[in-house]
């Protein structure tokens, strides 16, 4: 038995969350909701270190940092502390030489394939380099399954994704002129990195494997699975058409989804909706996190979205606020479906989990 400090229940939590990877009733929708921690004295946040490099790579700052925000924070539900190494841009793209500029909130990709296509450059040279930023980002992941123990579940890095990462590598608007000059090529390209792509999410779920059980990604996504699991992606495709979204870019998705034994696609803007169709196609690709995004509706306006996923036999996780749950309720099935809200109080939060157990 794995017990969290954090995580009173999180052995009820691991069942239900592997009831509802298989789509099995748990009698009422999955709900994760973050919430301030009653009764926790009032403390100021670790201070940041003066480099800003040092805000994300310095192991001891992140794990005061991650105790701090742990410890006042009221997990309802299906949400569980995630112990976040803090990295917060594609490591397969800093691991491949592009550099990083890192500031207070992220860290900014800067591309290194240039000329005037694509194919001027053989992607079988681009292999994960040991530099500096790669022996740091990795130590980081070890260190935070250490201190992780027993205390919160480890989150895999942010990895991006291979079509992604090829945006990152390239540069957009190249990336783009690509799409129509060199395709069969470009395809090529990103497969090849989707593969690499699974070699270093194995490395890194191995790691964590060595006192973990099962996994979670980046933060904010508040998904843990028993075996490997990750967020897949392909932001680029809000620019591209789904006919070429499904020639170029699905075929990269499904070598990850095919190596994941869990995954969810993230879906990220309404421009990115075009492809639902060919994303609910993939036999391996448990479910969907659809995000409208910034200045766009609630999810629950794209109700028709929300229901092909559904119909099509796949998860669903929506990010919605508390006042919206009993609209979601009625509106979608509960199988399989996983509400993200958060609440002003543990004892909001508490409320807001006996609606969703007694509707």
């Amino acid at each position: 038995m794995t017990e969290l400090l954090n995580k009173p229940d999180w052995e009820a939590v691991k069942e239900r969350m592997k009831a509802w990877w298989a789509r099995e009733d748990i009698g009422r929708p999955a709900i994760s909701i973050r919430a301030p921690k009653d009764g926790v004295p009032r403390e100021e946040p670790p201070p940041p270190p003066e480099k800003v490099e040092n805000r994300w790579l310095d192991t001891d700052y992140r794990k005061r940092l991650n105790d701090y925000n742990i410890r006042r924070t009221y997990y309802g539900g299906e949400a569980f502390p995630v112990w976040e190494t803090g990295d917060g841009w594609m490591q397969q793209a800093a691991y491949l030489g592009c550099p990083v500029n890192m500031d207070e909130h992220s860290g900014w990709l800067g591309s290194i394939l240039h000329g005037e296509s694509l194919s001027d450059h053989d992607y079988r040279e681009l292999v994960p380099q040991e530099n500096e930023l790669q022996r740091a980002s990795e130590n980081m992941h070890i260190c935070a399954v250490k201190f992780a123990k027993g205390k919160s579940i480890p989150a895999i890095q942010a990895l991006g994704a291979g079509t992604d990462v090829l945006a990152a590598l390239r540069g957009t608007e190249r990336l783009l002129t690509d799409c129509l000059e060199c395709p069969d090529y470009l395809r090529e390209f990103d497969q090849y990195l989707a593969k690499q792509w699974n070699d270093i999410h194995d490395r890194l779920y191995q790691i964590t494997c060595e006192s973990a059980e099962g996994s979670t990604c980046w933060p904010g996504v508040g998904l843990w699975a028993p075996g490997r699991f990750y967020m897949l992606q392909c932001d680029f495709s809000y620019m591209i058409s789904p006919e070429m979204f499904i020639e170029l870019f699905l075929p990269g998705i499904e070598i990850n989804a095919n190596y994941l034994d869990y995954s969810v696609y993230h879906l990220d803007g309404v421009g990115a909706f075009a492809h639902v169709d060919a994303l609910c196609q993939l036999p391996k690709l448990n479910g969907i996190q659809v995000l409208p995004g910034d200045g766009k509706p609630s999810a629950l306006y794209y109700k028709d979205i929300l229901k092909k996923v559904q119909d099509a036999g796949k998860n669903l996780q929506i990010y919605i606020a508390p006042h919206e749950i009993s609209t979601a309720l009625e509106l979608l099935s509960p199988q399989g479906l996983l509400l993200t809200t958060w609440a002003d109080s543990e004892e909001e939060a508490k409320d807001l989990l006996r609606m969703v157990e007694n509707r």
